[in-house]
């Protein structure tokens, strides 16, 4: 975006996300500010700037959450998607390096870019820049990468960082001694809080969603949707409370053995108990 005037003196622009000022006239002219002069403050181009830039923090969040939801559950993405919203700067943030399977599951590349035919540039694990268009594309869930330790040395090698937590994500496997007919993992019960409203409080900050006494993780796995549900305590209880066991349901709400419950799933739901786990409050003396 260029430089707006803003009255007498002054033209105003967004850069790096803030209004910015500079002065047209004078000894400074042409040099930006280092703050925003007095007399812009309630300027109606700097009221119209600093909403813009309110969208555009919106936008940006909104497009780290679809890709976020893409990849959890890594549902297909329709390829020439992709190489639509590329062009825009917060949807290619969101994207970018992001490790990408198309027709064949065991070839598996970084996105690093899309063209207006509606391919996508790649870069593989030989170090090779490939394009690809098949008609859809998935985004993985780590738990399903094949080769996971080989990508993230690849992309420790070219430095590669993701917006949208994909191969550092923490990832359980299901261990294969446990009992398949049982419910629930206990592994993060029993996490003092304070209070319910400060567990609560921990679940909506970490992007969960908290329902009567639960906090919950809506996941699709396997064609199907499963939600993952840790116990927080009844609703409006002041006093202080524990982490509960960790179960799964069904589209029907009906508790899933352990035995039924998909890789992905089970991956997102011990990360929630885990999170949630992680803030409980550890009295001195005690290990944590």
């Amino acid at each position: 975006m260029g430089w707006l005037s803003a009255g007498d003196g002054y033209e105003v622009a967004l850069v790096e996300g803030r209004v910015a000022a500079r002065a047209t006239s004078g000894r400074s002219a042409g040099r930006q500010l280092k703050s925003l002069p007095r007399a812009l403050k309630d300027h109606p181009e700097v009221d119209r700037l600093r909403r813009f830039a309110e969208w555009l923090d919106r936008h940006a969040t909104a497009c780290v959450a679809q890709v976020d939801a893409w990849m959890v559950s890594s549902l297909p993405v329709p390829t020439g998607l992709l190489a639509r919203v590329w062009p825009d700067e917060a949807w290619q943030s969101a994207l970018r390096d992001l490790a990408v399977v198309g027709d064949d599951p065991d070839e598996v590349g970084f996105l690093r870019g899309a063209t207006e035919a509606g391919e996508l540039r790649l870069v593989n694990l030989d170090g090779e820049t490939v394009r690809m268009a098949p008609r859809t594309v998935t985004l993985p869930h780590p738990v399903l990468l094949p080769d996971l330790d080989d990508l993230r040395e690849f992309a420790a090698e070219l430095g590669m960082v993701q917006r949208v937590e994909q191969i550092h994500r923490a990832m359980w496997r299901r261990p294969e001694d446990l009992d398949p007919k049982s419910t629930e993992v206990r592994d993060f019960t029993g996490g003092s809080f304070r209070s319910r409203f400060a567990l609560a409080a921990r679940a909506s900050s970490l992007g969960y969603r908290v329902s009567g006494g639960y906090a919950t993780a809506r996941v699709r796995d396997g064609g199907r949707t499963v939600e993952a549900s840790v116990w927080i305590g009844e609703p409006y209880w002041e006093d202080g409370v524990e982490t509960g066991a960790l179960t799964w349901q069904d589209q029907d709400g009906r508790a899933l053995p352990l035995g039924e419950v998909g890789p992905v799933a089970w991956s997102e739901g011990m990360r929630m108990a885990a999170a949630l786990y992680a803030g409980r409050v550890i009295e001195e003396g005690k290990n944590a």
